[in-house]
């Protein structure tokens, strides 16, 4: 596997290595010590998800504050989208700062989003399947949120608005600027 460190400090994207023949293909969608080794970071994914969505689906701006704060390994297993993370640690250089990219069932590339951070995606082919790795266990009053849209986050999500498919409860999310 390749893993490559994004500017956001503990972000990264991992390239697996994908052994492909006639009867198809096998990669390594995980490994711990090869993760810990690479990375310099130790994680402990007590948590599987999974997603199907269609084409216009924006899951997100999300984040688990507190105790209850999650890293997350993701990745997609059949269609597009495209993945962001904004660094929302307050101490950090690069607070307020997004990275995106996209993932698809064809590279099988891997953001890993470390704790601390905001996280979403846009779905860009439909009956996409999203999954990722928790380090920790979801709860109900720890989670936050960003507007997708927010001004001075300035995320290219490179869809037409007029298309995009949100949850009520993601229409409703605050800006950025309002994070306590």
């Amino acid at each position: 596997m390749i893993v490559k460190e994004t500017f956001l400090k503990g972000c990264f994207v991992i390239t697996p290595k994908v052994f492909a023949d006639e009867r198809g293909y096998f990669f390594e969608s995980f490994n711990k010590n090869k993760f810990e080794q690479l990375t310099g970071t130790s994680v402990n994914f007590i948590q599987d998800n999974q997603s199907k969505s269609s084409r216009g689906v924006l899951r997100g701006l999300h984040f688990q504050k507190g105790e209850f704060a999650q890293a997350k390994l993701v990745r997609v297993i059949k269609g597009k989208v495209l993945d962001v993370c904004v660094d929302i640690r307050k101490k950090s250089p690069t607070y307020g700062k997004h990275f995106s990219i996209i993932l698809d069932g064809v590279e099988n590339k891997q953001l890993f989003v470390p704790r601390g951070f905001a996280h979403g995606f846009l779905v860009l082919e439909d009956n996409t399947i999203f999954s990722y790795k928790c380090d920790n266990i979801y709860n109900k009053e720890s989670e936050g949120g960003i507007i997708y849209n927010d001004d001075s986050l300035s995320i290219d999500w490179g869809f037409p608005k007029e298309e995009l498919i949100l949850s009520e409860k993601d229409i409703k999310l605050p800006k950025f600027n309002k994070l306590k």
